[in-house]
């Protein structure tokens, strides 16, 4: 059986010319690039839309990129900001409309847990989720950037590191704390 090309393969036959083999790095990478995005917007088309930017923007600078760090690593950056960049232009349009009267709340929108358990056990698990979702929301983007990259996609200290740009020691120093401040949110509801 023959094994498929590695990604420094891929990644020189696309910076030579060849789309297919951009399209097999999109292929393998776009369902963890969709659920990096899901993390930072909660809504199935936004996460697509930035998945999609973030493999535009990976496209167009793929003939600048010099193999310092590992395909993913570079692509996962490239999702991160494409994402920030997202909310950004996302809270200056609702930014906006509070601004002209138009807006509303906005309201996020949740799936629940689906089991057989009790009411009162559902309503503390929503509540929990909650807790954290909010102490993750109150985070700096360099806390719950790493937090997320280490417990959500598990990736190693030293990936974590690549990826945000930054020494191991910094990357440790960031999950510590991040993890502390939710800790501190959700201790009550324990």
């Amino acid at each position: 059986m023959a094994s498929t090309p590695g990604d420094q393969d891929l990644v020189a036959r696309a910076q030579a010319g060849d789309r297919r083999a951009f399209d097999l790095l999109c292929l393998k990478y776009q369902q963890r690039i969709v659920k990096l995005a899901l993390r930072y917007v909660r809504e199935p088309a936004e996460a697509l839309d930035i998945a999609q930017e973030a493999f535009i923007k990976a496209y167009r600078a793929l003939p600048g990129f010099r193999g310092d760090s590992a395909f993913y690593t570079w692509l996962y950056r490239i999702a991160i900001n494409s994402a920030k960049n997202h909310l950004a232009g996302r809270d200056r349009r609702h930014a906006e409309l509070d601004a002209t009267g138009d807006g509303g709340d906005s309201v996020e929108v949740v799936a629940l847990l689906r089991d057989d358990e009790t009411p009162e056990r559902l309503a503390m698990q929503d509540d929990l989720r909650r807790a954290i979702e909010a102490a993750m929301a109150a985070l700096p983007d360099e806390l719950r950037t790493a937090i997320l990259l280490r417990e959500v996609d598990g990736l190693s200290y030293e990936e974590i590191a690549a990826a945000m740009e930054c020494p191991v020691g910094t990357v440790r120093s960031r999950i510590f704390r991040a993890r502390e401040a939710i800790d501190e949110r959700i201790r009550p509801l324990l």
